[in-house]
């Protein structure tokens, strides 16, 4: 059964629980006024149970962020060289890390060979562009032009790699992307059950 289908079914079941609400408070024979400030608290709990339930995977969802606030980010730092990574509610890796000493945050994407970053987050942590031609890739959103660079520094908990190439473009708009560049040069990374982790 398709979510539309489900909806409608949830609808007419509100529907027939409110009228059976009304025809109980007809047999009552309840005052005119009682009888619509009732009606109205029924319609309003039963409005907010539908609410709960038919958005209870966004509610789960913002759950899931302020638990992971609450435990202090996505990082979770075990052993010296080691560095552990929570699944976010969106089904990606995101890290806050460091660029130049300058934070910056990445989702981390196996896929990406190469490790990029927005034009502002350059200019944010003192990348320059290089002055030789764009070089074309192919990402998830189709090709983009794109220019070369090198960071001096990357660093996620005590993890650092130096003198690191990225990719500079305005196309990736806010998103800052952890390629295969900086994963390939670790002595081991993989995924356990819904964490990852980084070892240097």
């Amino acid at each position: 059964m398709n979510e539309g289908a489900d909806q409608a079914i949830h609808v007419l079941y509100l529907v027939g629980v409110l009228v059976l609400v009304g025809s109980a408070l007809a047999v009552r024979r309840v005052p005119m006024g009682s009888a619509v400030k009732m009606f109205a608290a029924w319609v309003l709990i039963f409005a907010a149970g539908f609410v709960v339930f038919t958005f209870r995977g966004e509610f789960a969802a913002l759950g899931d962020r302020l638990l992971l606030a609450a435990r202090g980010g996505e990082v979770e730092q075990v052993a010296p060289g080691e560095t552990r990574i929570r699944l976010a509610p969106d089904g990606h890796y995101w890290v806050n890390a460091e660029v130049n000493g300058e934070r910056v945050r990445f989702m981390i994407d196996s896929g990406a060979t190469t490790t990029s970053i927005s034009e502002d987050t350059a200019q944010r942590v003192g990348i320059a562009p290089s002055r030789g031609f764009p070089a074309i890739v192919r990402t998830a959103n189709g090709t983009v032009s794109v220019q070369r660079g090198r960071a001096d520094t990357i660093r996620i908990g005590d993890i650092e790699r130096e003198d690191v190439a990225v990719h500079i473009s305005e196309a990736f708009g806010d998103l800052n992307v952890l390629g295969m560049n900086f994963l390939s040069s670790l002595r081991s990374w993989g995924v356990e059950g819904r964490t990852l982790i980084l070892r240097s």
